[in-house]
């Protein structure tokens, strides 16, 4: 019982750590350049990609918050029993770490050219160095990392619903920037492209 209300704090800590970090990133951001939260067109599939991590990030910080008083709310998420094996739930609490901190590490080493979402009016240098040397979306494949630790920590059909959506929408986002990287810097993408993989 312990490991499990353990796990419920780590859960709801992380999450709002998480919201804090990347609030406070956009805020700081924001006041040092232009906008750096670029959701594109209105219903067009940038747009509803940005739409769904944030009603995700809210809904999951929400349920890790609530069940961390509320522990008979986890009956709504449809847990998965069978998996609830402390030294996984442990390893998933790490994996959400290791992948955050990725996604971090990926996301300061861009410095001013980092943005959330495609934006197509500022002008941008093509990184390829340090983590974008290894790999073309560190910082994706960290959040990607962070969301099979989450199905780890918790097994539930709620936070398998989390991973599935969560995994088809970094897919489709990395198409997105792919495109526009392709189309802003052409003949240099394309050699970035053939040196360095996708994912690592």
């Amino acid at each position: 019982m312990e490991d499990f209300y353990a796990l419920r704090l780590f859960l709801a800590a992380f999450f709002t750590f998480v919201a804090v970090f990347y609030t406070s990133l956009v805020i700081v951001k924001n006041r040092r350049q232009k906008r750096v939260v670029c959701m594109g067109r209105r219903y067009s599939q940038h747009w509803w990609n940005h739409l769904t991590f944030r009603v995700f990030r809210v809904s999951i910080w929400l349920v890790c918050v609530v069940r961390l008083f509320y522990p008979a709310t986890d009956q709504f998420l449809l847990r998965l029993s069978a998996f609830e094996i402390p030294q996984l739930m442990w390893a998933g609490a790490t994996f959400m770490v290791m992948g955050f901190g990725l996604a971090i590490a990926a996301n300061l080493s861009l410095g001013k050219q980092w943005r959330s979402g495609v934006d197509s009016t500022a002008t941008q240098q093509l990184v390829s160095e340090g983590l974008y040397n290894i790999s073309r979306n560190p910082a994706y494949v960290g959040v990607a990392i962070a969301q099979f630790g989450f199905f780890m920590a918790l097994p539930s059909v709620f936070t398998l619903i989390c991973l599935l959506v969560g995994w088809h929408a970094l897919y489709k986002q990395v198409n997105i920037e792919e495109v526009a990287l392709n189309k802003q810097f052409t003949a240099q993408y394309q050699q970035y492209l053939q040196s360095v993989p996708r994912w690592f």
